[in-house]
């Protein structure tokens, strides 16, 4: 009888794999993260020449090289996007002499090439997005600058600035909004800024930098390397492409100090009220109680911008007022939150004055799921059904689960009970008519036997036995609404509170409970490098003894990866499989 071969894992038998993977991460990481607490704490001091000398340090170190070419080829969520160079994945083999490549000394050399042009849609609209894709090379290089500038830039930023920043999220930008408003209503600007990512002034972007040449040249290649759209080149001579690693830390840097235009000229004094500006990316509010103050800090934030290159867009900016009517406005949508305060108390309930009067009236303040965000993610669930067609009901709710609870994560930390409740009677009427469309000779009755059951006193739970078990669909009233903490004033991640910073991570709210869950017993820590994570890390669940193994698929046997950690304990298992099916194979 001839014998059967096992399997062959090309990537585990290549040595230069091997290679790449016996590098020691954890030491790499613990120097790399040393230098940039180092960068943060000079440039807090204001110790400029000691920051570039840092920031040089870091950049030619051997450590900082590999873990940048790591972060583009195997941690980043587009590492399989191609750039005009076609190059969709880099080997291991590869990758090591892409981190000598990438030296500084190297950069003057080599030119950046064109990012290549792709259009992606925008959510809920008609309109398109457009994202520049640079090459693995230029990705590389990029994520080298972002780790020396991003620690620079973290001590300076404003405590009010919230998008794209390591530690901060949008729900921070929220929270921020809610204790602002929640003593006192307020007036609100709330404004757009027209085409941020393509209008940015470069000259004025390269002055704000005050950084070494080296840095700024190569920034500058970056930003003016034009874009190449099919056969068709065109020049950039503003703005600054989405798409690139470093191109959001770039945006934050352009838009660093609307803050501190719009607070001129008012005391430092706690008692004085100063306009508020939270802004996350390039979307902003400005808050204050008074009118007149509002609309004099817009005018001062668009002649700010206009320094830039920058304008509002006229569509999408309003005056508003968080209580009373103001121009035919109440209240107002950021991030897909509405927030609004509403008139309680017994002796106001007739209509209200135009202008607040603070001893007048009582009110509350309600943050809730946007209505367009509602319609949208109902949209949604309607189109995947009809995509879904005729397929068992398993797969609906294996297509279906996923999508509800990341929506309801989401708005869980606002007031959401009665919009979860709102949502699960349309889900219920969408599965309904479903269901009544794949058996449109049966009977209603006959239906709701077959795909509704009953689960304690719920008689209505859409779900199916399966092998693996009893499946049902998730509601989104299953989401439990769970308070926001703020992340506290200008804190970073590059200031070393390591603890704190694990802590916000399993409490965020975008965070699945089971990765929480396990988070908490693994106490923020790594169990294949030992290192914390940290926000902007991206987390696989694996199992701790592979199933093929004899591994249970279960809670006690699941552990919490950095996804590059994953990658090289599934090389190792795989290892593992291999040889011991040769040994049964001889067995």
């Amino acid at each position: 009888m001839k014998e059967r071969k096992a399997p062959r894992n090309k990537q585990s038998l290549d040595p230069e794999s091997e290679t790449w993977n016996a590098l020691p991460w954890r030491k790499l990481e613990q120097h790399v993260f040393r230098i940039q607490k180092r960068i943060y704490r000079a440039s807090q001091c204001g110790n400029k020449r000691a920051v570039q000398k840092l920031q040089k340090l870091l950049m030619k170190s051997e450590a900082a090289r590999h873990l940048a070419v790591r972060r583009v080829t195997q941690d980043n969520q587009g590492k399989k996007t191609a750039g005009v160079d076609g190059v969709k994945s880099v080997r291991p083999k590869q990758r090591l002499v892409m981190a000598q490549q990438i030296h500084p000394k190297h950069w003057k050399q080599s030119k950046p090439k064109p990012v290549r042009r792709v259009w992606i849609p925008k959510p809920g609209k008609d309109e398109k997005r457009p994202l520049g894709i640079p090459t693995m090379l230029d990705r590389a290089k990029q994520a080298l600058g972002k780790m020396a500038l991003e620690p620079e830039w973290e001590a300076k930023f404003e405590a009010n600035s919230y998008g794209f920043r390591p530690g901060r999220s949008c729900h921070d930008a929220i929270e921020a909004i809610y204790k602002d408003i929640k003593q006192k209503p307020k007036f609100v600007y709330d404004a757009d800024i027209k085409g941020c990512f393509d209008n940015i002034n470069q000259e004025a972007l390269l002055g704000k930098l005050h950084t070494f040449t080296a840095i700024r040249r190569a920034v500058k290649g970056w930003l003016t390397a034009g874009v190449l759209e099919g056969e068709v080149f065109t020049p950039t001579e503003r703005g600054t492409p989405q798409g690139g690693v470093i191109s959001p830390l770039l945006a934050n840097i352009a838009l660093h100090g609307m803050e501190e235009a719009i607070k001129q000229g008012y005391s430092t004094a706690k008692s004085v009220e100063k306009p508020k500006l939270v802004r996350y990316a390039d979307d902003f509010v400005i808050l204050h109680s008074k009118r007149e103050t509002v609309e004099r800090a817009a005018e001062r934030t668009e002649r700010w911008l206009s320094n830039m290159g920058l304008h509002l867009n006229p569509k999408k900016t309003r005056l508003t007022h968080t209580l009373t009517a103001v121009e035919g406005n109440v209240g107002f949508t950021f991030l897909g939150f509405n927030v609004r305060q509403y008139p309680v108390g017994k002796t106001h309930t007739g209509k209200i004055a135009n202008q607040w009067t603070e001893r007048a009236l009582g009110f509350k303040t309600h943050i809730k799921p946007g209505k367009e965000e509602i319609k949208r993610h109902l949209g949604e669930i309607k189109q995947r059904l009809r995509k879904l067609g005729h397929r068992s009901q398993a797969e609906v709710i294996k297509t279906l689960s996923p999508v509800i609870r990341g929506w309801a994560d989401y708005y869980k930390t606002v007031v959401s009970s009665e919009v979860f409740h709102y949502c699960d009677m349309v889900l219920s009427v969408q599965l309904t008519r479903w269901a009544i469309r794949k058996h449109q000779t049966r009977g209603k009755r006959w239906i709701r036997k077959k795909y509704w059951l009953t689960i304690g006193n719920d008689h209505w739970v859409f779900a199916t036995k399966t092998p693996e078990g009893l499946k049902k669909i998730r509601k989104h009233s299953m989401t439990s609404i769970r308070r926001f903490v703020k992340v506290k004033g200008t804190a970073s991640p590059y200031d070393g509170d390591l603890l704190y910073w694990y802590k916000r991570l399993k409490d965020h709210p975008l965070m699945d409970s089971e990765k929480a869950k396990l988070l908490r017993i693994q106490k923020g820590q790594c169990p294949r490098c030992g290192l914390y994570f940290k926000a902007e890390d991206l987390l696989e669940i694996d199992h701790a003894i592979p199933t093929a193994l004899g591994g249970k698929d279960a809670f006690s046997n699941k552990w919490v990866y950095h996804r590059h950690c994953h990658d090289e304990k599934t090389a190792v298992d795989l290892k593992r499989i291999r040889a011991s099916k040769v040994a049964d194979i001889r067995v």
